[in-house]
C-alpha cells in the first residue's frame, strides 16, 4: 500500500470526557452538566466535549483509509494518559506523523503500526490517541490494498486461527439506567447494563443498597420483558471503585456484598468491573489478586473485571501473571496503537482469562468499526457497543459491522471452495 497523502481533520466523538475524580467526590448534576470545579489537571469543566481527529490516508490507487484519534471518557484517571487538546493532537500529526507516511509504501499493517506506535519525539511516545487513530488508518489501508476485511488482515499477519464470528455484545446504559435496559432486552444484547455506578451517595448507596436494589430490579425486568425464555444475558456492572469506597476498602465486607449481588442476580451470571480502586497499579494487582482468591475460596459466582490501572500491554501482562482478575478489559484507546490491542487480546486468551474488547462511549463510529474487526479476529469473549450513551447507536454500529464482516468472510471462503472444487 502506497500512501499518496494524509489529511487530518477534527471530528466529533460519541460522548464527552469527564473528570472522574471530581465525580467520585460527589459533584451533583446540573442538568446534563456537573456543578463545581474540575480536579484532574487539564480539565476546564467536569464535563466537556470529547476531542478527536480523523486521519485520512489517500492511497495511490485512489482509495481512502480512515482512523480516528480518540480518547476515553475518563481520561487522566486510573493511571491513564493525560488529556490532550485538539491543537496538541494536530501538531503531533502534522509535525511527526504526516512526514513519515506521505510517499511511503508499506507491505502490510503490522510493521507500519509498530513503527508509528514506537515513534519517540524528544524521548517520549506520541500521544496515546494519536497512535490509536493512525494505526487504525493503517489497518484499514492494508485491508483495502489486499481486498480483505480488517479482521482477515489481523489474522493473516498475527497467525490467528479462530473463526471470524459474532462476539458477545455488551451495552452500557449511562445514567438512564432503567429505560435503556429495556432497549437492551428488546435488542437481546448478550451482556448488560454497565450501569455507570460512579458515585457512592446516589448510585451505590452507603451500604451498597441502591446497586443491590437495581440488580434485583434488573433480574425481574429481564424475566418479565424478554420475548424468548432462552434469553439469558450476562449482568455486567461497572462500579468505578465505589464498592471499596463504601466499605472502607475492607475486603471481607466487599466479598460479603458481592455475594449478595450474585444472589440478587441469579439465575443470571454476574461480572463486576472495578469494585475497588487501590490507587496504584501495584496496589490494584495485590488487591484484586486477593479479592479473586477470596471469592473463589467461598465459591461466590462473581467474576472480577479489571479496568483502571490496567491500561497498557505491560499492565495486562502483569495483571494476568498475578491472576489479578477474571476478565481483562482491553480498553482499546488506552493501549495506543491497535497493534497493542491485538497483542493484548491474544495474550489474555493464551493465558486463559476472559478478554473484553472494550473502549469508551467517547470514541467515534470509525474507531468502533476498526476495533470490532480486531475483536472478531482475536476471538474476544465480549465487545463493547460503542460509541455514545444512547444504546441504540452503539449496538447498531458494532453489531452490524460484525454481521457484515462475518457473512462477507463466509461468502469469500465459500467462493474459494467452489473454485477449488471446480479445478
Amino acid at each position: 500500500m502506497r500512501i499518496l497523502d494524509v489529511v487530518c481533520t477534527p471530528v466529533t466523538t460519541g460522548f464527552f470526557r469527564d473528570d472522574q475524580s471530581a465525580i467520585r467526590e460527589g459533584r451533583t448534576h446540573d442538568g446534563f452538566l456537573y456543578t463545581g470545579s474540575p480536579v484532574t489537571p487539564g480539565f476546564t469543566a467536569i464535563r466537556e466535549p470529547g476531542v478527536a481527529v480523523s486521519v485520512v490516508l489517500i492511497l495511490a490507487d485512489g482509495q481512502v483509509a480512515l482512523g480516528d484519534c480518540a480518547e476515553v471518557q475518563y481520561v487522566g484517571a486510573g493511571g491513564r494518559a493525560p488529556l490532550s487538546s485538539l491543537d496538541e493532537l494536530m501538531a503531533q500529526l502534522h509535525n511527526h506523523v504526516v512526514p513519515r507516511l506521505v510517499g511511503r509504501t508499506f507491505e502490510g499493517f503490522r510493521a507500519a503500526a509498530e513503527e508509528i506506535d514506537g515513534l519517540l519525539v524528544d524521548g517520549a511516545p506520541l500521544a496515546t490517541s494519536v497512535r490509536y487513530g493512525v494505526t487504525q488508518a493503517l489497518l484499514h489501508a492494508a485491508a483495502l490494498a489486499s481486498g480483505l476485511t480488517m479482521a482477515e488482515v489481523v489474522q493473516l499477519e498475527y497467525g490467528v486461527d479462530v473463526e471470524i464470528d459474532l462476539v458477545p455484545l455488551f451495552a452500557q446504559t449511562g445514567d438512564d439506567r432503567y429505560a435503556n435496559v429495556d432497549k437492551m432486552i428488546l435488542k437481546q444484547v448478550d451482556a448488560l447494563p454497565h450501569g455507570l455506578i460512579n458515585e457512592v451517595d446516589t448510585k451505590l448507596g452507603r451500604n451498597g443498597e441502591f446497586l443491590l436494589d437495581y440488580v434485583e430490579w434488573l433480574r425481574e425486568r429481564v424475566l418479565r420483558v424478554r420475548t424468548r425464555p432462552d434469553y439469558f444475558p450476562r449482568f455486567h456492572v461497572d462500579t468505578y471503585g465505589t464498592i471499596g469506597m463504601a466499605f472502607d476498602g475492607d475486603l471481607e465486607r466487599v466479598v460479603t456484598y458481592l455475594a449478595s449481588l450474585a444472589e440478587a442476580a441469579a439465575p443470571f451470571s454476574l461480572w463486576v468491573e472495578h469494585p475497588i480502586d487501590a490507587g496504584s497499579r501495584d496496589g490494584q494487582v495485590a488487591t484484586f489478586a486477593k479479592l479473586r482468591r477470596m471469592l473463589r475460596t467461598r465459591e461466590i459466582p462473581v467474576e472480577i473485571v479489571v479496568d483502571e490501572w490496567c491500561n497498557t500491554l505491560e499492565d495486562i501482562d502483569i495483571f494476568t501473571r498475578a491472576q489479578a482478575a477474571d476478565v481483562i478489559h482491553v480498553k482499546t484507546p488506552d493501549l495506543g496503537g491497535i497493534n497493542n490491542t491485538i497483542e493484548a487480546l491474544l495474550l489474555v486468551r493464551e493465558r486463559g482469562f476472559r478478554s473484553y474488547s472494550g473502549g469508551t462511549c467517547n470514541e467515534t463510529d470509525q474507531s468502533a468499526r476498526v476495533t470490532t474487526h480486531v475483536a472478531m479476529a482475536c476471538g474476544a469473549d465480549q465487545v463493547l457497543a460503542k460509541p455514545g450513551m444512547g444504546v441504540d447507536e452503539g449496538i447498531m454500529i458494532v453489531r452490524n459491522e460484525m454481521a457484515r464482516t462475518r457473512d462477507l468472510v463466509r461468502w469469500r471462503r465459500a467462493q474459494q471452495s467452489v473454485q477449488v472444487s471446480a479445478t
